[in-house]
């Protein structure tokens, strides 16, 4: 198979995880547009970090920065990820994708998405807000469940449930969430062990207290932010190998997408 190029907006979790699937098969031209401040909360393992730090690496597989189009092809030459600020995504006009991924995860509903690379040989979006074939070509089922990372070639993926997946059985009492809109700022770092009650981090001058006993597995960096916002998740596992590993959700939302691509590109 030819080496594709292959853009996917977003460069979160979800997207990273989805990037880092693509890069460890071979599919290295990868390119990821993110925003300016992006709401990252399990940012050790999002390659939207690099849009703070020029580089992130994840799992051994590095992203870098690039400061427009141009510089992309010298990242992938260094056989790096290449991240471009670029919410309007205009870098299009001068990349044509060979696959269009819409990995921002925005969870609400969305016209054709081929409109925005229409020379793209395949599009696929990621969770609900798409439909399949006239939207996309492709929809891969987000929500956690028997059906996750399954490829939609008809249809759409299930509605946004809003509850946050279980971990030992533990679903909103381990996400922490903005009780306003304000200026987030850190009391803890993503991996420390915290306790049921102990300050992570603050929003303005009011604390934000974990509800359970665990590893601090998410944090969003200081930022202003908007009430209920998830601003961090605590895992109730305690093992801190979790906060720098890809999760299992990313792992099969991607193995969705790869599969959608040796589908079209690999017959």
């Amino acid at each position: 198979m030819r080496d594709l190029t292959i853009v996917i907006l977003g460069a979160g979790e979800m997207a990273s995880g989805i990037a880092h699937r693509l890069f460890s098969s071979h599919l290295t031209r990868v390119l990821m547009s993110e925003i300016q401040a992006p709401l990252t909360v399990r940012r050790h393992v999002a390659f939207s970090e690099a849009v703070h730090t020029g580089a992130h690496e994840v799992e051994g597989v590095r992203a870098e920065l690039a400061d427009s189009p141009a510089a992309v092809q010298a990242i992938w030459d260094r056989r790096a990820i290449a991240i471009l600020v670029d919410e309007e995504a205009v870098f299009l006009k001068t990349i044509e994708p060979d696959v269009f991924i819409d990995a921002t995860m925005t969870k609400r509903p969305k016209g054709s998405v081929k409109v925005r690379a229409p020379k793209a040989g395949l599009v696929i979006g990621v969770g609900p807000g798409f439909r399949a074939p006239d939207q996309v070509d492709a929809v891969i089922e987000s929500n956690r469940g028997h059906h996750l990372g399954r490829v939609i070639y008809e249809g759409e993926a299930e509605r946004f449930t809003g509850a946050p997946g279980a971990i030992m059985g533990v679903t909103e009492e381990r996400v922490l969430r903005a009780p306003y809109a304000g200026m987030v700022r850190p009391a803890l770092a993503i991996g420390d062990i915290v306790r049921k009650d102990d300050v992570v981090l603050y929003v303005d001058e009011t604390p934000v207290r974990a509800a359970i006993d665990g590893v601090v597995r998410g944090l969003v960096r200081p930022m202003i932010v908007q009430h209920n916002e998830k601003l961090g998740d605590v895992d109730p596992s305690g093992d801190g190998s979790r906060c720098a590993t890809i999760s299992e959700k990313a792992r099969a939302i991607a193995g969705g997408v790869l599969e959608a691509v040796m589908h079209r590109f690999n017959g």
